[in-house]
């Protein structure tokens, strides 16, 4: 997998396969756990394609052609923005329908429980087991370089997938085994109870990743970050001779934002425009990341209401 891109776009046709798979082997047995696991899979079959969507805006507005440039003349502030309101959305959407399974498993427990077909029921479960385990292990090898929160994210997705179909399979083995001994009444609830069990256990996995993109849609300053950028302007203003300084920095999704207003004496002899670029230079330097998701702005005034 070359890029973000590719490993999505097979990410996407991987998991509608299982998910079609999934729903109609689950009908086939009569198996809510089934059923869900391909809803599951269909819901996040729709937020990688969105997610592929928005990695294509990035991408191509970092790009020199024409269609990149009307794209800015549009969207000036580029297309980051949409990267963690998609993550948010993603991490929400799989949290919500969790949750609405574990209901019907717990109402389901509730009336007795229900029969269903243990052999569909197994052959889905290891079929998909093998499916989740390989595209895990394919998106985390592409993303050691690629470093992408989308490919993360689906990553997590697969393994959250393989640890459902996991526990179906054990449970659904160990249905079969006890048919024809006197524990056969247990049958009736293997479905709804390992349902429930699944559920609550990857209900709370979404969650970082929500809390994540919730604080890069409020703009919350990341520290690490902030003590950087912090830490190289205060060298700035001792090596320059400046009053003070205003830093101003954000993350949002792949990309940081940085402002740096600084505080010039009013006295401060007249310097060529050259001079001032050279600062900006040597700042973005100390900064690093340097690149199209980075956005940096240096300003100098005298005046210190421009720079609040």
């Amino acid at each position: 997998m070359c890029n973000e891109q590719t490993f999505l776009r097979a990410s996407i046709a991987a998991t509608v396969v299982v998910a079609a798979f999934g729903i109609i082997l689950g009908l086939l047995s009569g198996s809510f756990s089934i059923t869900f696991d391909g809803v599951y899979s269909l819901a996040d079959a729709g937020m990688t394609v969105l997610a592929l969507w928005v990695s294509r805006l990035i991408a191509v507005s970092a790009t020199g052609d024409a269609l990149s440039a009307r794209m800015r003349d549009r969207f000036t502030m580029g297309f980051w923005h949409l990267e963690p309101i998609v993550l948010l959305l993603n991490g929400t959407l799989l949290m919500a329908i969790a949750v609405y399974a574990l209901i019907n498993a717990l109402t389901s427990v509730l009336k007795g429980g229900h029969q269903l077909q243990f052999g569909f029921a197994i052959a889905y479960a290891a079929v998909t087991v093998f499916v989740c385990a390989m595209m895990a292990v394919i998106g985390a090898r592409a993303n050691r370089g690629l470093r992408s929160n989308f490919i993360a994210l689906d990553v997590k997705a697969w393994i959250m997938s393989g640890g459902i179909a996991s526990a179906l399979l054990v449970a659904f083995i160990i249905g079969h085994a006890v048919q024809e001994t006197a524990l056969h009444w247990m049958t009736l609830y293997v479905d709804p109870v390992v349902l429930a069990f699944v559920c609550i256990v990857i209900i709370p996995l979404p969650i970082g990743t929500v809390k994540s993109a919730l604080a890069d849609i409020l703009l919350i300053t990341p520290n690490e970050l902030r003590a950087r950028v912090e830490r190289i302007a205060d060298e700035t203003v001792r090596k320059q001779g400046f009053l003070s300084y205003r830093a101003y920095v954000a993350r949002v999704g792949r990309a940081k934002q940085i402002e740096l207003h600084f505080i010039v004496p009013s006295n401060f002899p007249p310097q060529p425009v050259e001079s001032w670029d050279q600062i900006r230079d040597e700042i973005g330097i100390a900064i690093g990341d340097e690149g199209h998701n980075r956005w940096l702005t240096v300003a100098f005034t005298a005046d210190e209401r421009w720079a609040e």
